[in-house]
């Protein structure tokens, strides 16, 4: 049922949910069939809902050893023993209080992994299980897994263990470690005279600036017109300061200082893994939840492999999870590795319970952000920004150096700057690693950007939206970096819908008339709106799209469901070139035997050079597949199942339709002309001849040799790599890297894989990757977003109800307009739980102390997010051949600056530190 894929030497076998291996190691029909309605063109339910609802074991943490029929039954289980300082000498642990009935059956220390050549990935950083001598690096880090061969000892051993500061013995006092920031970078641009010329220097035209460091702080280059790019940068940077400092008189000056909180990305199903090590094989399974497949796949291959474990065979489960960030580039995966390697043989299961994911599970980063803005006082219109933004990622680098980059670079959201000189750095820290949460470093600079718009129209007597409409980004002008997004931008449209809207036309009278009637309330309606960037800059994807004799659409891909409906949307990415959805749907793919691509290098750091020395190999792309993040599902996992299944419409149904057409036409008709076709009922027409069901036109393109499958590579850099290759003696150019078809097996013997159906990996004859350049565009394709937020502020209590919002929203042609309903919701939910309510202390009285639960953290409910009275408006796609665009993301960020300045309408008060609490609030109105 698998085919396995070499790793280092390791046999990699992978059985994603909706596979025949992973369906017959658990129940059949995980999945439901899709619901179509032909005639309105819309999916009815999810294909995973059902499962879902009726409790189908879908997620990796309802699985057990019994539920595994080839493993061993009695599951064990295990537990990670963490700091709770981390300002001392780590100095052991005392397990002498669980007596000899509830000691572990196997404790694992770093001696273990540091005998047994057992290192995690370099990306996770070092002493992934601490030593002892060292200062812990970060609260809440490692020090022991305890394994344990049965529940009801493990249950009581954990109840004494957890909670108890005596467990943990330290040392000498030490104080923090003391470290450079994980990364620094610096993005300047001076535009030409209009927005739509050259740059004089930009981070496109010319790249972003790069410090060295002295006593952990950022040194930069000396300035110089004519110097090195780090020292002209620095020219105008500091030409841009000397502005701001002496500004021309007709000029307007504000400076600001915004924060954000440190927050826990709440995904409700807390990280776990359960495998099984059977030494006497040398085979290792594992069940894990990931955004990412492919980096485990590879990184549990490559830790095994260079240790002194014996490893045939890895096998990896992975199932269908909820991510938000909290299950990309996370290390959960790998002590699950370990804990099974030291498992005796027997299943281990770890699963962090809400208590251990608030201290260990990844973090928001806690942002601090200085302003300074410059505004011409007559025409309203921007003209410099200089910010210093500062990013808390914690005691592991993780994604911390890119995540400030993309902050820095989205800060420009929606608006027109002809100058900008914007510095991020992400320090380092002994508070919880910060990982990949929603937002990525965009949801804290766009708010604060957002506030900042309301500031200005406050100081110029503008209403906020026409003043954002003075300095709206339009189609073909250049941001903050220097590059023009791509495509037609359209948050100028949401911002007139907005200003027609009676929430917020009728604001001021509502106000006087609700305040006159409710003594001790005031009311306010504020706005926020946003151009967000979905995708990161160097997306890669791999789908497969086949069409069996009995006229069943099979869709494959290489992204990982982490809740977003990615299932059902890879189902309904057919239907365009297909007539309806497909009837099976296989994700997180890591086997593609059948379309062999190679990769090396870094996509975001290569040299022009590199990558047209490296292009040379028709097997060879940037970047292998991407992790399910990024907002990317919708239109760049979508991407490659829409060009396979149009490579198998064009080379394989449209010549059946046409061979058709012409045999059975009646003597003297016209030639049917296929441009002319499209899918109505399930069947392909064209005017004046007879409809063809599709089950028909698949056993025709099958009896006839034509392309039935089609496996595709895509890869982009805010740009599609485009390729030409030769299908059927045709040639064929597709915005794809790689290309594999599979013939009928009814057709010509001699055509290459006829028989067994295999598929035909086709050379390409030549390839247009996008530059390397592109990658410091660091926005491309964008999505316009915006929020309006009706409130009530209490005087008594300082507590903000909402009474309503209504979100517009830009995301191209939808796949399922369900799945951007809920989309929708539950991002506008995040973003009122962000403004108003989540929040923790970064240090020792913050979840890396162990005790935090969401009872201490208020995650928003349905009475605080107005479950009733929320509106939204979808723009209408441009054209009916518009991509879907990527959305999740983009609502979660307009309501929390929405609220902020509804509330600043209703007090009178510019609140700058989120959440805006109520102690907050009382403080301002005395």
């Amino acid at each position: 049922m698998l085919r396995a894929s070499l790793i280092g030497g390791i046999a990699v076998y992978v059985a994603p949910l909706g596979s025949q291996a992973f369906a017959s190691l658990f129940e059949q029909r995980l999945l439901t069939r899709p619901d179509w309605g032909a005639t309105d063109g819309v999916l009815k339910y999810r294909i995973d809902g059902t499962s879902k609802v009726i409790g189908a074991k879908v997620f990796a943490r309802d699985l057990r050893a019994r539920d595994m029929p080839h493993w061993p039954q009695q599951q064990s289980h295990a537990l990670v023993l963490r700091t709770t300082r981390a300002d001392r000498i780590y100095a052991g642990f005392d397990l002498s209080l669980l007596g000899d009935d509830l000691k572990p059956d196997r404790v694992v220390t770093a001696a273990d992994l540091t005998r047994d050549g057992l290192a995690f990935p370099d990306f996770y950083g070092e002493d992934t299980l601490l030593p002892e001598g060292k200062t812990p690096a970060y609260l809440g880090q490692a020090v022991a897994i305890l394994v344990f061969h049965d529940f009801v000892r493990f249950r009581f051993a954990k109840e004494k263990l957890q909670f108890n500061d005596a467990v943990i013995r330290y040392g000498a006092s030490t104080g923090p470690l003391q470290r450079d920031p994980w990364g620094t970078s610096r993005f300047v641009r001076v535009g030409g005279n209009t927005p739509y010329d050259d740059d004089v220097f930009s981070c496109l035209k010319d790249g972003p600036i790069s410090p060295g460091y002295e006593k952990h702080e950022p040194v930069w280059p000396a300035p110089a017109r004519d110097g090195e790019l780090g020292a002209r940068g620095m020219y105008h940077a500091t030409a841009i300061g000397d502005e701001l400092a002496q500004p021309p008189a007709e000029w307007v000056v504000l400076k600001r200082r915004y924060a954000t909180q440190s927050g826990d990305t709440a995904a409700l199903e807390p990280d776990n893994a359960n495998g099984w090590y059977d030494s006497d094989k040398q085979e290792l399974h594992l069940v894990v939840p990931t955004q990412s497949p492919q980096e485990v796949a590879k990184g549990a291959a490559t830790m095994l492999q260079s240790s002194r474990i014996g490893l045939k065979r890895l096998f990896l489960y992975p199932c269908f999870t909820v991510g938000y960030g909290a299950k990309d580039s996370c290390s959960m995966p790998y002590y699950g590795l370990i804990a099974a390697v030291y498992g005796g043989s027997r299943p281990v299961r770890l699963a962090n319970d809400r208590f251990e994911q608030f201290q260990a599970g990844l973090k928001r980063h806690q942002l601090s952000m200085d302003y300074t803005v410059a505004i011409e006082r007559r025409t309203g219109l921007l003209q410099s920004l200089r910010a210093g933004i500062v990013a808390n990622g914690g005691g592991r680098k993780n994604v911390s150096d890119l995540l400030i980059k993309v902050g820095a670079t989205s800060l420009g959201s929606a608006y027109y700057f002809p100058k900008t000189d914007v510095t991020a750095t992400a320090i380092a820290s002994r508070a919880v690693d910060a990982g990949s949460a929603r937002g990525y470093g965009a949801l804290e600079t766009m708010t604060a950007t957002e506030l900042m718009m309301d500031d200005i129209a406050g100081e110029l007597g503008l209403d906020p939206i026409e003043f954002r409409l003075r300095n709206v980004l339009k189609t073909g002008m250049r941001n903050t970096q220097g590059a023009i997004p791509t495509g037609v931008l359209r948050a100028e449209a949401v911002l007139e819908k907005a200003r027609a809207h009676a929430l917020w036309s009728g604001r001021g009278a509502r106000k006087q008339a609700f305040d006159a009637d409710h003594p001790g309330k005031y009311y306010g309606v504020g706005f926020g709106c946003i151009q967000w960037r979905f995708g990161n800059g160097a997306e890669a994807s791999l789908a497969k799209v086949e069409l069996a004799p009995d006229g069943r659409i099979m869709v494959s891909n290489s992204g990982a469901e982490i809740g977003t409906g990615l299932s059902s949307g890879q189902a309904v990415a057919c239907v365009r070139w297909l007539g309806r959805p497909a009837d099976a749907v296989e994700l997180a793919v890591t086997d593609w035997s059948d379309l062999p691509v190679e990769t090396s290098g870094d996509p975001r750091a290569m040299s022009q050079a590199d990558q047209d020395r490296l292009a040379e190999n028709p097997r060879w792309s940037p970047a292998y597949a991407s992790a399910s993040s990024a907002s990317n599902s919708s239109y760049y996992l979508s991407h490659t199942t829409r060009e396979a299944a149009r490579i198998v419409y064009v080379h394989g149904l449209l010549p059946a339709a046409l061979a058709i057409w012409t045999r059975d036409a009646p003597a003297g008709s016209r030639v049917p002309s296929i441009e002319d076709a499209r899918w109505r009922d399930g069947s392909l027409t064209v005017e004046g001849l007879e409809p063809l069901p599709l089950v028909r036109l698949v056993r025709e393109a099958h009896a006839r040799g034509l392309v039935v499958g089609a496996a595709v590579h895509g890869f982009n850099r805010w740009r599609w790599a485009e390729a030409d290759f030769v299908v059927n003696n045709v040639a064929v150019h597709a915005p794809v890297d790689a290309l594999s078809v599979r013939y009928g097996e009814g057709g010509d013997v001699s055509k290459p894989g006829a028989l067994q159906g295999r598929y035909h990996v086709l050379d390409r004859q030549a390839v247009i990757f996008p530059p390397t350049q592109n990658y410091h565009a660091m926005v491309g394709y964008c999505t316009a977003a915006g929020t309006l937020a009706e409130l009530v502020v209490d005087a008594a209590s300082g507590k903000v109800t909402l009474l309503s919002h209504h979100t517009i929203l830009d995301c191209g042609t939808m796949l399922v307009p369900d799945l951007v309903s809920g989309q929708i919701q539950g991002g506008t939910a995040t973003g009122i739980g962000l403004a108003l309510h989540e929040h923790m202390p970064l240090y020792e009285d913050g979840p890396g102390n162990g005790t935090w639960n969401f009872n201490r953290y208020h995650l928003p409910r349905g009475s605080d997010v107005a479950a009733w009275t929320q509106t939204a408006e979808i723009l209408q796609p441009l054209s009916e051949s518009e991509p879907p665009k990527g959305m999740a993301e983009a609502t979660v960020i307009p309501i929390m600056s929405a609220i902020v300045n509804g509330i600043a309408h209703a007090i009178g008060h510019r609140f700058r530190t989120l959440p805006v609490t109520p102690d907050q609030i009382l403080a301002v109105l005395g």
